[in-house]
């Protein structure tokens, strides 16, 4: 049997993207993700969140680790994969994470004051990069 394997996530960061370079050069970047989902129990209304670990590798991740910051808003279109290693003192150890195919930057929040004179957040479309698909 053919297996499928796609996710998409929309939330926001729990942590700064971390940029590190591999051996060869290649650029990867690691942040978390926030992924908060409403539901109706009986009466009330409850919000259950769901943490994953994303991570992003080429020119994609040096714009993540470049334009993302801890709270930002973002959409992840990848994979799920788990990673299998062994630690020094010889246990075995596995996660599953996303590996990223391409990540879309939400606008930013900001406060803009509205006619009353109170605040008012409002999203702005003035962001300085527009992701691109890594393939």
């Amino acid at each position: 049997m053919v297996g499928f394997n796609k996710i998409i996530l929309i939330g926001n960061l729990t942590r700064n993207p971390e940029l590190r370079y591999t051996p060869s050069g290649t650029p990867v970047a690691n942040f978390g993700l926030a992924v908060n989902r409403r539901f109706r129990q009986a009466d009330d209304q409850k919000e259950e969140v769901c943490y994953v670990d994303i991570v992003v590798f080429g020119k994609q991740a040096e714009h993540c680790g470049q334009y993302l910051s801890k709270g930002d808003g973002a959409i992840v279109d990848g994979r799920l994969q788990q990673r299998r290693w062994e630690t020094e003192d010889g246990q075995r150890r596995s996660k599953h994470e996303v590996a990223a195919q391409s990540v879309t930057f939400l606008p930013k929040k900001q406060s803009h004051a509205n006619e009353s004179g109170g605040g008012e957040e409002e999203y702005s479309h003035d962001h300085p990069y527009e992701s691109e698909e890594y393939a």
